[in-house]
């Protein structure tokens, strides 16, 4: 039976961070499981090869959401990544971190050491912001993620933000740094025309190091518990009918598997609600109510419109006009294949009256079939869609089985909450009175859908629950929150209460949801708890100006 001082589950964004800086000291030994394989999938790393990596089970759990009434009965896909990398080599490159005030929510909570004053020197150091004039306040520039801005220009996106700034929505030079209000091109995680996941980041260059082992195509069955202490994990390799191994962690177990994995994972060790773990037959070793509840997702319903006198995505990826476009990625890494399924971010309020902007808005120059991101309309389209950033309903990740192998049940309840389903349509209206500007007037054909008959409140909705979908931004399920607060699963160090030497680090600790995409937080919260788990000191909170 191997040993090491850590063993890491899940080779996602926060394990990639974890496993290069805990392994950098050529000390401590690390070993990282990953329940998929090596990143070697071409579609990875060519920005536009989301389209495929969202629906290919090489990479990808292909989990599915349940049904539930605002979704019209519908199951939501809900991608998660399943190789080295995890989501960051699926998903939609951005980096996007959040407002002061999501941080500062967490630490009001109790989560002390958790401001944003106390985590923004954490987001500084994982990035490399590749961008004149960038704030050293609030941006870094020697981190392992190169962070750029889309070079891309049309005249669809700029009549976009042309239309947008009539509507009194300012230009914002950098929606990362002093506030994120604003309409602007996206920043991403994109270097030369490539993809830079976690993996290529961190793990790659610490996979160099002799004390790091990195194990793909294993998938982790449970946590080896010796009464209340995590000693080690269990694995198969290669699928259900693989050997079983288990391998042992002499100073700590950590999850790093997402707001889908983690949980389970919990779970199918006997840590968690007890009503449930009896369900399925599994003994309960430690109850802990909160673990896989909490789950919250940004839900987005998007309009489409036909286009006139510009050409879109749509034309350019059929037939030959592909062909040349491929060759352009080829030969100078820009073009089609070089974007990211959003190019322009709005954010703002559903009423001007509220002090936090609650909306978020993505505008892109194609449609898609039925709203589905892997799938181009065959029209000239666009397409924007809108959201509550930080979202009231609440759901929950439960083990269906006490096989490892069986797929969780995952019930985002999305827009269970009043709150969500008032602030979506804000968010629909204004999306449309994006779409109506003056400056897009003319390349603006019609609405494609919802369509012009649907205009009362009811309509909307109704549409939202026809062809609304997830933004990919699933968190909460081991919430981060004191002893007080009957579904805390971690403390404020991240670790499992009642349960020596097992923590989790990915975005299922998350109190509440960032008003944001999550990846940037992500590799927050892994480079403050390597801090964390080395017994260091943390960074010195930056001092702001109030």
């Amino acid at each position: 039976m191997e040993s090491f001082d850590y063993v890491i589950v899940g080779a996602g964004s926060a394990g990639s961070v974890l496993a290069n800086r805990l392994s950098e000291d050529g000390k401590a030994t690390v070993c990282v499981l990953e329940a998929g394989p090596r990143d070697w999938h071409p579609f990875i790393h060519i920005p536009a090869g989301f389209m495929y990596t969202l629906v290919d089970p090489k990479v990808n759990w292909l989990y599915t959401s349940e049904p539930s009434e605002w979704t019209g009965g519908r199951r939501i896909a809900a991608p998660r990544g399943k190789t080295l990398g995890g989501s960051s080599s699926i998903n939609g490159h951005i980096y996007n971190r959040g407002q002061r005030l999501d941080f500062d929510g967490w630490a009001q909570r109790g989560n002390r050491g958790w401001g944003y004053a106390d985590v923004l020197p954490y987001f500084r150091r994982s990035e490399r912001r590749i961008a004149d004039g960038a704030d050293g306040t609030f941006r870094g520039r020697e981190g392992n993620l190169p962070i750029t801005d889309l070079e891309w220009r049309d005249p669809l996106c700029e009549a976009f933000i042309e239309g947008a700034v009539e509507m009194g929505i300012p230009r914002n030079p950098d929606y990362n740094g002093t506030q994120q209000a604003g309409v602007s091109y996206v920043q991403r995680i994109i270097r030369n025309g490539r993809r830079v996941s976690a993996a290529r980041g961190y793990l790659h260059p610490a996979m160099k190091r002799p004390n790091l082992t990195v194990r793909t195509n294993v998938h982790a069955t449970s946590i080896v518990l010796e009464g209340k202490k995590a000693v080690g994990v269990r694995y198969r390799k290669g699928g259900r009918d693989g050997q079983p191994v288990e391998v042992r962690a002499r100073r700590e177990v950590i999850l790093s598997g997402g707001a889908v994995n983690s949980p389970q994972l919990l779970q199918l060790s006997g840590i968690g609600p007890a009503p449930l773990l009896q369900s399925l037959g599994i003994p309960v070793l430690h109850e802990l109510p909160g673990v896989g509840e909490n789950l919250r997702d940004h839900y987005a319903p998007r309009f489409v419109a036909r286009v006139k006198n510009a050409e879109t995505i749509n034309e350019k990826s059929h037939g030959l006009r592909l062909a040349g476009e491929i060759m352009k990625y080829f030969v100078s890494r820009k073009g089609i294949l070089a974007l990211n399924p959003t190019l322009i971010y709005v954010f703002w309020k559903s009423d001007e009256h509220i002090d936090n902007y609650d909306l978020q808005l993505t505008f892109t120059p194609a449609s898609y079939k039925e709203g589905v991101q892997s799938r181009l309309d065959d029209y000239p389209g666009m397409t924007i869609a809108s959201w509550q950033q930080r979202p009231d309903s609440i759901g929950y990740v439960r083990s269906k089985s006490a096989d490892p192998f069986v797929h969780p049940i995952i019930q985002p309840n999305y827009l269970a909450a009043e709150s969500d389903r008032r602030v979506l349509l804000a968010g629909m209206k204004l999306a449309r009175r994006l779409l109506g500007s003056r400056p897009l007037s003319k390349y603006y054909d019609r609405e494609e859908f919802p369509g012009a008959q649907a205009q009362s409140d009811d309509e909307l909705l109704a549409a939202a629950k026809q062809r609304g979908t997830t933004t990919f931004h699933l968190m909460g399920t081991c919430r981060m929150a004191p002893d007080t607060d009957p579904t805390a699963v971690v403390d404020d160090q991240l670790r499992v209460r009642g349960i020596e030497g097992l923590r989790v680090v990915d975005a299922s600790i998350m109190p509440t949801m960032p008003s944001a995409n999550l990846n940037a937080s992500v590799l927050m919260i892994a480079e403050k708890a390597a801090d964390m788990i080395r017994n260091r000191p943390a960074l010195e909170a930056t001092t702001l100006a109030e």
